[in-house]
């Protein structure tokens, strides 16, 4: 008989809730969670199917390292031996900055960040690159300087609200919010809510809409300028609002004053009176918006996101209930970087700032590589990540990776870019480990869920956190621990806690090691750094969380943490561990001003400038590119690079090249052909598949394909097609308006 184990998906951000039967120590069946309560018995097909994410066929269970073009089995003290050897070595010969870490990108587990981060700050670096530098730079650094933190995200606060503004987002396919395809039936089905979808085609999300906005590729700023236009000119902005809780509306207001909108909404391909209608339910009711990749991976995303928070600061929604409001945390995702400070690095060769939370975007670290400077990144250590099929530029990975004199990998399986790989060194599945996530996608509940293991992992295999420590213990970063704290670790928790803070107080270079402490005392007892870490997190939770715990019904005291931890233990489906005060929201604000402020000085001269005419003149595409490519399309059939194996899919029509019927037609193609897509980038070949969901003139390719599975490729690798130099100023690539051309394949 097998046993049935609560757990979270660890595919997306959602973590929804699943039910997984074991037996024999086999994961061998999967259901929906009904007593998640973020989830409530909610599961995509993604998550229903995670067994094949369980059970690859490359998967790594012993520390690998390259012998000339092979890998050769090695023990684990040789592995950390000879990696911390030659790292030491390569920082102390060309400083820190020649090292970097990428990481702290995973879906599934946010535990190894802290660990690896904290590694790199030890070691005198802040070359720090993850997923959310990818996709959220812009936006992120935006938060930072109006609200006042980068991780100061506001999320829609959809529950409450009356109308939600789906923007570049078809939550129906993609998710982004917890129960997406039900919050969005749920609007489209009530009479008293409205549901807008703001995106150039008739995607699965814009079918259901009550209004859907087909805005033109690109033009997506230039459309948000002209609805701030309309709203002013309408007198609709809210006004008390805007002298109670924003600073700079006077400076940035003339902005919007003496705008075209009739010629701009013209170069947007929308009706105007359509668009009115939009401002004016904007201005006279409660909505929250919902942005996603293509506003923030489009084309002008850095003004994108801008002008978006000008128009929610104008309509009032900030901070209140049924807008977007500041969520509470159980920990922050990354940290407050301000590249103004001037202890803080920008990159040294493309002089990006850590815009996304202390992360700089992936789209640059090629050219960080590649270059003859003598402080150029020559280290990295890549963690829960798979840079060669998720991040921009394919090709120039391939050459800035070779070029390295040390890459190490973190993964359960032999990726494509741990193929290029010095070292290889074999993970714990999140099934077999304890970890969890601090995405902040509820309000006013805080959700929090720790999955344990419910699978036994290969003998040599070990948590990120783990290999981590033992890295930091050979690097010399811990400080000796005293024998008492190891017998402490053995018994009462809050026993170790009092040692361990009588101790700590002692030698204040221990709470930088504090991770690593943790982990080889408690984590050494419970054989999981990752748990040990959550103790002691909550047992030194900020006074902000302490408070959201309290109203939950955690009773404040010094044991507060301890209990909460005890609760999750006793909860694998997860808790509501806080409550945050919708009165206090703004509170959550850390500008200078105490307010959201909306004048940012390097975005003045763009959003001045953005009018109909220079719009028309920019948005030619070349004569050798007629096409926009929207690199990175969201289905049900595709996730990231964690389901490798394509039997999850078999039968699915799950990576193709998508055309609208009249461009197949006067390119005389037809449904099934195998064509050619050609950008600046390269080539990929794959099957044409014509579809009326496809806007004319633009092409869709999923992304998390292109993967080596058994020998053999598995679909198109998009980022094949991507430039790594066609991005924002902030590094975020331009994924969603990539100049393409498709051609009938070669035989």
């Amino acid at each position: 008989m097998g046993q049935w184990h609560k757990t979270g998906c660890v595919l997306c951000a959602q973590n929804c809730g699943l039910e997984i039967l074991v037996e024999d120590n086999r994961m061998v069946k999967v259901r929906p969670d009904k007593s998640n309560l973020r989830s409530e018995g909610y599961a995509c097909r993604k998550g229903l199917n995670v067994i094949y994410h369980q059970y690859p066929k490359d998967r790594i269970t012993e520390p690998l390292k390259r012998v000339g073009d092979r890998f050769e089995p090695v023990s684990w003290e040789q592995a950390i031996g000879e990696i911390t050897e030659k790292m030491k070595g390569l920082v102390d010969t060309h400083g820190p900055r020649c090292l970097a870490y990428m990481g702290a990108s995973a879906q599934g587990g946010h535990f190894e960040g802290a660990f690896g981060i904290s590694i790199l700050k030890a070691l005198g670096s802040q070359n720090f690159y993850s997923s959310a530098g990818q996709e959220f730079s812009s936006s992120w650094w935006l938060f930072g300087r109006m609200m006042g933190k980068q991780y100061n995200i506001a999320v829609p606060d959809e529950h409450a609200s009356e109308m939600l503004v789906g923007w570049g987002w078809n939550g129906m396919e993609s998710h982004q919010m917890p129960q997406a395809p039900n919050v969005l039936k749920a609007f489209s089905k009530d009479p008293d809510k409205t549901l807008v979808i703001i995106d150039p085609r008739k995607s699965e999300t814009a079918a259901i809409a009550d209004i859907h906005l087909a805005v033109r590729p690109g033009t997506d700023a230039l459309l948000i300028k002209s609805m701030i236009a309309i709203i002013i000119e309408q007198g609709w902005e809210k006004k008390d609002y805007l002298k109670n809780v924003v600073e700079g509306w006077d400076r940035v207001r003339p902005w919007f004053e003496d705008v075209d909108v009739k010629a701009a909404l013209a170069v947007c391909e929308l009706d105007y009176d359509r668009v009115l209608e939009v401002c004016r339910l904007m201005t006279t009711g409660k909505w929250c918006m919902h942005p996603d990749l293509g506003i923030y991976m489009g084309r002008k995303s850095v003004l994108n996101s801008y002008l978006m928070n000008i128009l929610g600061a104008v309509c009032g929604i900030f901070g209140v209930r049924g807008g977007n409001v500041i969520p509470g945390m159980v920990m922050p995702m990354g940290f407050h970087a301000d590249e103004r400070d001037p202890k803080t690095w920008r990159t040294l060769i493309t002089n990006m700032p850590p815009a996304a939370a202390g992360s700089f975007p992936p789209a640059v670290m090629p050219e960080e590589i590649l270059n003859d400077h003598p402080q150029r990144l020559r280290a990295v250590y890549v963690s829960a990540c798979n840079p060669l099929r998720s991040y921009p530029d394919t090709t120039a990975y391939e050459q800035a990776f070779q070029k390295l004199d040390l890459l190490v990998v973190n993964d359960i399986v032999m990726s494509e870019t741990a193929r290029l790989a010095h070292y290889v060194l074999p993970c714990r599945t999140y099934y077999e480990s304890w970890d969890g996530t601090f995405f902040p996608w509820t309000f006013p509940k805080v959700f929090f869920q720790m999955r344990r293991p419910i699978v036994s992992p290969p003998e040599k295999c070990l948590e990120a956190c783990q290999i981590f420590t033992l890295m930091a213990d050979r690097l010399g970063l811990i400080p000796d621990i005293p024998d008492a704290l190891f017998e402490a670790a053995k018994g009462d928790r809050l026993t170790f806690g009092a040692k361990l803070m009588e101790w700590a107080a002692a030698g204040p270079e221990s709470l930088a090691a504090m991770p690593f402490i943790l982990a080889k005392t408690l984590g050494k007892e419970w054989d999981s750094a990752a748990l040990a870490a959550l103790w002691g997190v909550l047992m030194t939770a900020p006074k902000a969380f302490r408070k959201n715990a309290a109203r939950i019904g955690f009773a404040p005291g010094m044991d507060q943490g301890d209990r909460i931890f005890q609760a999750l233990l006793d909860k694998p489906e997860g808790l509501w561990v806080g409550e945050v005060d919708p009165a206090e929201n703004f509170k959550a604000i850390r500008t200078p001003s105490g307010k959201i402020e909306l004048y940012v000085p390097e975005l003045e001269k763009d959003a001045i400038a953005l009018d109909a005419a220079s719009e028309e003149h920019d948005l030619k595409l070349p004569d050798n590119y007629p096409l926009i490519l929207s690199a990175g399309r969201h289905t049900r059939y595709n996730i990231n690079t964690l389901m490798r194996n394509p039997e999850w899919n078999k039968g699915k029509r799950d990576c193709t090249i998508s055309v609208h019927p009249a461009d197949a037609e006067a390119m005389g193609l037809t449904d099934g052909q195998q064509v050619t897509v050609t950008t600046e980038a390269g080539c990929e070949k794959g099957e044409l598949q014509i579809s009326d969901q496809v806007r004319k003139g633009t092409v869709l390719i999923p992304h998390g394909f292109g993967l080596i599975y058994d020998g053999k490729v598995y679909g198109m690798n998009v980022n094949r097609l991507t430039k790594n130099t066609h991005r924002d100023p902030l590094g975020t690539p331009m994924h969603r308006f990539v100049p393409c051309r498709i051609e009938p394949a070669a035989a």
